[in-house]
């Protein structure tokens, strides 16, 4: 590893996040591991979040990325319910070339080291047969296949979720869950967009995709021929469609930004992908077009509450059940950015801030009881 950068040493430190927990900075020469894993909070509990296997330009690069994402799981996880907090891993270096199962138990014997502190899950390049691999070196693996015991792929309940959100946004704008007679375009029709798709359309919306792999578009169209689904040829496309009510991106980060904003014909955004805002103040520049925007990290949590309850033996009903309150808090979200004059995400951080600190209180006067 380089030398962390004065950046990222107050990325890591900075007292109005609360800092950092705990850093590891991983290395097994013989498999050619490098890997980071950031421990944001343990306050609710165990530090869950799902390990990035990803080619960074810098080891910086991948330390911020580390330090970012185990931020955004501790606030995913206190608005999901769940008593975990978070934490989040990352493998430098280009998985197609580098990864192997001598690197994964390598990595799967550094999460055993926390000793439960981080519970680790699929993220972008790593998939249930890597968990069953890292598995079997730690105790500390979660969204591993059924066979294994696991909850197997999350990407039913995320979109699941996501749609609850966007019933949640509809109940809020219009007075009525239901997306009936609603049209929504969805970016990226992949593991998540195309179940999404399913309940758009049992609901009754009128469905718009777009995707940068044509086989998955085409696969959509060829379930759906009655015309209730149509595609556009791209991303640019789908924001601009004429009378779009919804827009859900569920492919890349950043879909929101400076330049899409002002284009944006949704008055709804609601959709699977992390990190959809590409800059905080992207958010002030929906609410000044009356765009009302579903924070990513909430209704996106169906994911994260699968994999969670691999802890306790898992259940899918059990985890639907849990899922589906990701409505009432969309809605308690939405009713809380309105009585502080606040956006919607700001009102999200302050009530998962409020559920840590409450935690971390109660746990320090149970100590010194």
């Amino acid at each position: 590893m380089t030398e962390m950068t004065d950046g990222v040493l107050h990325t890591l430190f900075r007292s109005e996040q609360g800092g950092h927990e705990q850093v590891v900075l991983c290395q097994d020469r013989a498999s050619g591991l490098k890997a980071v894993i950031a421990i944001h909070s343990t306050a609710l509990g165990p530090a869950l979040g799902g390990t990035r296997f990803h080619a960074y330009a810098s080891d910086e690069e991948a330390v911020r990325d580390a330090l970012n994402l185990s931020r955004g799981m501790s606030y995913k996880n206190a608005l999901a319910g769940l008593d975990l907090g978070g934490g989040k891993a990352v493998i430098i270096g280009d998985p197609s070339a580098l990864k192997s199962e001598e690197l994964l138990l390598a990595y799967g014997r550094f999460v055993e080291s926390l000793g439960g502190r981080y519970v680790t899950a699929c993220d972008v390049g790593t998939y249930v047969a890597d968990m069953d691999v890292v598995a079997r070196e730690t105790r500390w693996a979660t969204g591993r296949s059924p066979e294994n015991g696991g909850a197997g792929d999350s990407s039913v309940l995320t979109a699941f979720g996501v749609f609850q959100g966007m019933r949640a946004s509809a109940q809020h704008l219009w007075g009525d869950p239901t997306l009936r007679g609603r049209k929504v375009g969805v970016a990226g029709v992949g593991k998540v967009g195309r179940h999404l798709v399913e309940h758009l359309l049992a609901d009754g919306a009128e469905v718009v995709i777009t995707d940068v792999r044509e086989e998955s578009v085409r696969e959509i169209l060829d379930k759906h021929p009655g015309g209730e689904v149509t595609a556009v040829v791209d991303t640019e496309a789908l924001i601009r469609t004429e009378g779009l009510d919804i827009y859900a991106p569920c492919a890349l980060g950043g879909a929101l930004n400076d330049d899409s904003v002002p284009v944006l014909t949704a008055t709804v955004v609601c959709g699977a992908a992390n990190n959809q805002l590409a800059h905080p103040g992207v958010e002030k520049d929906l609410a000044d077009r009356g765009i009302l925007y579903a924070p990513d990290y909430v209704v996106n949590a169906g994911g994260v509450i699968q994999v969670a309850d691999e802890l306790h033996g898992f259940d899918f009903d059990r985890c639907k059940a849990k899922a589906a309150k990701i409505f009432d808090t969309t809605l308690a979200i939405f009713a809380r950015a309105k009585a502080d004059g606040i956006p919607p995400a700001a009102a999200a951080d302050r009530i998962a801030e409020q559920r840590m600190a409450d935690a971390l209180a109660a746990r320090t006067a149970a100590r010194t009881a």
